[in-house]
């Protein structure tokens, strides 16, 4: 029979190619839900808010802090620095009142840290026609003879002056002093810093090369050496924020 020798067709070679008919919806199931993680609750508790505080330095009669409370407002501009003028005479006590100060030496005390900054030159301050003027510069023996007018707030604590003679009124503020040598009564020996701040146009001042010379320098109390303390010594230091100690 012509049927007799035929071979029954193999599935997929020829024959008719079977759809899948599911419903689209099975053909693509839905994405799976994402799994609900579980919130994590820290009990570490907040840190505090720095507390507000001002940084307060004391400064003696012609300190020019200026530039380091520049970089302090710089570097800290949420601490305000708050500038309180010192006397000499008074600095070692007015230490326990700021947190660190500008002051002269010598100032011996082990309950302080001391760090010398620079020398101030000396000065002679005298009447605008004084004979002292004609000269450039002047040494002690070149007061020999001369009236020198005592200070209640003297920087330079009674500087030795062989041949001079003290003024016989009492003593004067250094302002006041440079105010009665313009007048022609006797001279004022001063740091320059101190001329400078009571400067006259009826008075005029030349370095005295071989006086002697004022210190300044930053003082504070050891045991109060606080995180604001470090940061103002590295500002005179001249380190920056980045800076290590």
């Amino acid at each position: 029979m012509a049927t007799q020798g035929r071979r029954p067709a193999r599935a997929g070679r020829g024959g008719p190619v079977r759809r899948n008919k599911a419903a689209p919806a099975e053909r693509f199931p839905p994405p799976k839900p994402a799994k609900k993680t579980a919130k994590v609750v820290f009990d570490a508790p907040e840190a505090e808010p720095e507390q507000p505080r001002t940084f307060r330095l004391g400064a003696i009669p012609g300190a020019t802090p200026g530039k380091w409370i520049d970089a302090w407002k710089q570097r800290m501009p949420r601490v305000p620095l708050e500038l309180v003028p010192l006397a000499v005479a008074d600095q070692r006590q007015a230490l326990d009142e700021v947190d660190a100060a500008l002051v002269r030496l010598p100032l011996d005390d082990d309950a302080l840290h001391v760090i010398p900054l620079y020398e101030e030159t000396t000065v002679v301050v005298a009447a605008i026609d004084s004979h002292l003027l004609a000269a450039n510069e002047l040494t002690v023996a070149d007061l020999a003879g001369e009236i020198v007018i005592g200070l209640s707030d003297d920087a330079l604590r009674g500087a030795d002056l062989p041949g001079t003679t003290p003024a016989a009124f009492d003593l004067l503020t250094t302002e006041e002093a440079i105010a009665t040598a313009a007048s022609g009564v006797g001279i004022v020996v001063v740091p320059m810093s101190l001329a400078r701040a009571h400067h006259r146009k009826d008075a005029e001042h030349r370095v005295l090369v071989d006086g002697p010379t004022s210190t300044v320098a930053l003082a504070w109390p050891r045991d109060r050496t606080t995180p604001d303390v470090d940061t103002f010594v590295g500002i005179v230091r001249g380190r920056t924020a980045n800076s290590s100690r």
